[in-house]
């Protein structure tokens, strides 16, 4: 009996609990750049029951997602997407978050698009990055929305000239994350699927604690303290709401973008964590 397919990109903690969580069943295509990461991932996912195959996949590459896309065809029918690939800005260039956090992302959403099957669901993991900067023009977000893939980074203010370092290149490929995954829902609805995007505040995984002891790590360390919630979450604590989403429970949720940050969003506009306070702190500043 041919399983449904679910395609999972990047060997995060987030990707591989919300695949603990929906994966058994199915048959989990696991694609990520480095192949040892993704076998290691599989050996894990195999001995704990699940069935898993790797893929080596270079996101920023539509050739290496549309040959991935292939390979997962080959045991059936994609039926559920859960994108967790992505780079650090503290360890990756300006053009390097571009061109995988931006362009690869939304070229997967599209490409999966294409083929995702009916009653299909998927969930693309972005970043409360994407809620911390100025708003936008109106006709920026829609360039973000719908320009053509291959011209995306040919926009304008997504040159290096226009962006201030890679964190702020972060948060614009978060920002179009999430303008894509509205643009594509209408794509993915007509085949009669559905497509969301999750938006984490600071959740343990070794990214993060690398992030804990960069440049960054005052903002990010003050940025839970002084969330209502008092803490960084927890991959599970995703994988909840992903599991929802990516249910029948979620027939008429599409093309939204779900903040899950222990309220330092909040914080950041309304509360201690403001950076126009005494008590907030500039993010990438000491």
């Amino acid at each position: 009996m041919t399983k449904d397919v679910m395609l999972v990109t990047g060997t995060g903690q987030i990707s591989m609990a919300i695949a603990r969580r929906m994966g058994y069943g199915k048959k989990i295509v696991l694609g990520a750049r480095s192949i040892d990461n993704a076998k290691a991932i599989a050996k894990t996912l195999t001995e704990a029951g699940f069935d898993v195959v790797t893929f080596e996949m270079d996101l920023s590459s539509r050739q290496s997602i549309k040959e991935m896309i292939a390979y997962a065809q080959t045991f059936g029918d994609i039926k559920y997407l859960v994108n967790g690939a992505g780079v650090s800005p503290s360890q990756a260039s300006i053009a390097t978050v571009l061109k995988v956090d931006l362009y690869g992302t939304s070229v997967l959403l599209e490409e999966v698009g294409k083929v995702i099957a009916k009653g299909g669901a998927g969930v693309t993991i972005s970043s409360q990055s994407g809620h911390r900067m100025p708003a936008l023009t109106a006709e920026q977000d829609l360039a973000l929305a719908m320009t053509l893939t291959e011209e995306l980074l040919t926009l304008d203010f997504l040159q290096e000239d226009k962006i201030e370092n890679s964190l702020h290149a972060y948060q614009l490929a978060k920002r179009a994350n999430e303008k894509r995954t509205m643009y594509e829902a209408v794509r993915w609805g007509e085949r009669g699927a559905r497509i969301n995007d999750i938006a984490p505040g600071i959740i343990v995984t070794p990214l993060a604690i690398d992030e804990f002891n960069g440049i960054r790590g005052d903002f990010y360390k003050n940025m839970f303290a002084k969330s209502p919630a008092g803490r960084p979450g927890t991959a599970d604590e995703v994988a909840d709401v992903a599991e929802l989403l990516m249910s029948e429970r979620a027939q008429f949720i599409t093309g939204s973008t779900f903040l899950i940050d222990g309220g330092a969003t909040a914080s950041y506009f309304y509360g201690p964590l403001n950076p126009n306070t005494k008590t907030g702190v500039a993010e990438g500043k000491d």
